[in-house]
């Protein structure tokens, strides 16, 4: 097989987000746990990763990053996308590879950091590519994982309705005109089984992986309801308070989202 073609855009545009760019950063997440979540993962970061240069793999790259941009300062990144529009659309990798995260392979111990953010939720081969990202990294090395929860409402959902129907949502409830454009959300989505948090922590731990961070969080998209939709909004969180009432207790299917870290042994 040939080897996917590279595009450096380190002499076409700028490689480093500017200081005043930190909404960025968190990926425009509204006010919530979500954003809390993510500014706790930060937190994790800066206190576990080396305070030398970092060497990242963003497997996935779309136009932001959720790193804080004091970390992405000092950070050479290595982007891999399958998607020729998301390589051409982002704006701080040093390096952007247009190829498979499932199958693309880079020398072992080569990065302190995987970021696989809103990604494995798409991916046919999740083993495959848990794998590749375990042997790319150095020890005591980290990943960390942001996607959506299958078991929660909006995972259900988002699992057996078609795709016009997420680029609907994403076009007239979540304003984004652009949605389902050439390199735009939403993409198709997959979810198999490692993407339920259990499978995927046990999974982790029998491949030489610890989990050190992991939270569950309510899904941004409901924030961003109450505010742009309420009265629909309204109606899901009723839908949503009816589910979990007749649920075991302690669930609650509005937390559609989750955050882990992993660390390799």
């Amino acid at each position: 097989m040939n080897k996917p073609a590279t595009i450096d855009f380190a002499t076409a545009t700028a490689i480093r987000i500017p200081a005043a760019a930190p909404v960025q950063a968190l990926h425009d997440l509204v006010p919530g746990e979500a954003r809390d979540s993510l500014l706790a993962v930060h937190e994790v970061l800066r206190s576990e990763l080396p305070t030398t240069q970092l060497a990242i793999y963003e497997a996935g790259g779309g136009s932001c990053s959720v790193l804080p941009p004091e970390l992405l300062r000092r950070s050479k990144v290595t982007v891999v996308d399958i998607d020729e529009d998301q390589v051409r659309n982002n704006s701080y990798a040093d390096e952007a590879i247009l190829g498979d995260v499932q199958t693309y392979r880079f020398g072992r111990e080569s990065f302190d950091l995987v970021i696989c953010y809103n990604v494995i939720e798409h991916l046919p081969q999740v083993d495959a590519a848990l794998l590749n990202f375990r042997d790319a990294l150095k020890r005591g090395g980290l990943i960390l994982i942001g996607a959506p929860n299958p078991r929660s409402l909006s995972g259900i959902v988002t699992k057996y309705s078609p795709h016009w129907f997420h680029v609907w949502f994403y076009r007239h409830i979540r304003g984004i005109k652009d949605a389902g454009l050439p390199g735009e959300p939403p993409f198709p989505t997959f979810f198999h089984p490692l993407v339920t948090l259990p499978r995927l922590e046990a999974f982790a731990a029998a491949n030489g992986l610890e989990m050190i961070y992991r939270r569950e969080v309510e899904s941004p998209r409901y924030p961003e309801m109450r505010r742009r939709k309420p009265l629909f909004a309204s109606l899901v969180d009723a839908g949503a308070a009816v589910l979990n009432a007749v649920l075991p207790r302690g669930v609650d299917v509005r937390r559609g989202d989750y955050h882990v870290i992993l660390r390799k042994r």
